[in-house]
């Protein structure tokens, strides 16, 4: 299978960056996509050209780092897929693709396809964590934990804090991620003795990082490969109401 690329180059986050054509040929359908960009990449430093930038790690769909926006999508055309987890059997032989990187404010360019998300790390040091003493690790059933409750806790722990959400998002809103890590701990017991002082620092860091406003046109959970739903941005709302009723 040969495909044309389109890939957007930038050699740092001053330069202006744009599109550059590749010619990917006998791409195996077997291929993952970052694999095929490997093999793309291995023949541009043959030829002592710069290899396309881009981040990875797990390559097993865990850790979100292979973010980038395939033919306007994040993450490609699959539902639920991450990059990573992409294969090369969803395209066709002389499919043109356009590979680009996120687009935000939040999330300056560094080099090609990386991008900075370290805002998302600060968001998280403003109060997504557990900071008291809770003890040791208890026994499975020690803590009677609903039910309801547990599964929305592992449903909202899914998010791999990739930034598909902002990407996908017209406004560039972090909504979708913060609503998750909010509402995975406030759902538990052990999270929510700093229910309210959580929510406030996460918002308020959220909103420094010049992330946009949510207007619930639903892109992000389109867009999420874990599938986090919206119901978690409700959720987040009406913790965040109720820390504003306390003093």
């Amino acid at each position: 299978m040969n495909l044309t690329l389109y890939v957007w180059r930038q050699k740092n986050a001053n330069d202006k960056g744009k599109l550059v054509q590749y010619e990917a040929k006998d791409v195996s359908t077997h291929m993952s996509f970052l694999e095929m960009l490997d093999v793309v990449n291995e023949d541009l430093i043959l030829k002592g050209e710069d290899p396309i930038a881009f981040d990875n790690d797990c390559r097993e769909g865990i850790c979100g780092t292979c973010s980038m926006m395939i033919n306007g999508i994040p993450h490609g055309p699959e539902k639920g897929t991450t990059v990573c987890q992409l294969h090369m059997r969803h395209f066709k032989d002389g499919d043109k693709i356009y590979i680009e990187p996120w687009r935000a404010k939040a999330f300056p360019i560094m080099k090609d396809l990386i991008v900075d998300r370290s805002a998302f790390d600060r968001v998280i040091q403003a109060g997504g964590f557990v900071s008291i003493n809770t003890g040791g690790a208890p026994d499975a059933n020690a803590v009677p934990i609903p039910k309801e409750s547990a599964d929305t806790a592992m449903d909202a722990a899914a998010c791999i804090g990739c930034g598909a959400c902002v990407a996908a998002c017209k406004n560039a809103s972090a909504m979708l991620f913060v609503a998750a890590k909010v509402c995975q701990l406030v759902s538990l017991p052990q999270g929510k003795v700093e229910a309210t002082n959580r929510v406030r620092n996460m918002v308020a860091q959220m909103d420094a990082e010049r992330f946009g406003d949510c207007t619930n046109y639903y892109e992000c959970e389109a867009a999420c490969p874990k599938e986090i739903p919206v119901k978690f941005i409700a959720q987040m709302n009406r913790e965040f109401l109720k820390a504003k009723l306390v003093k």
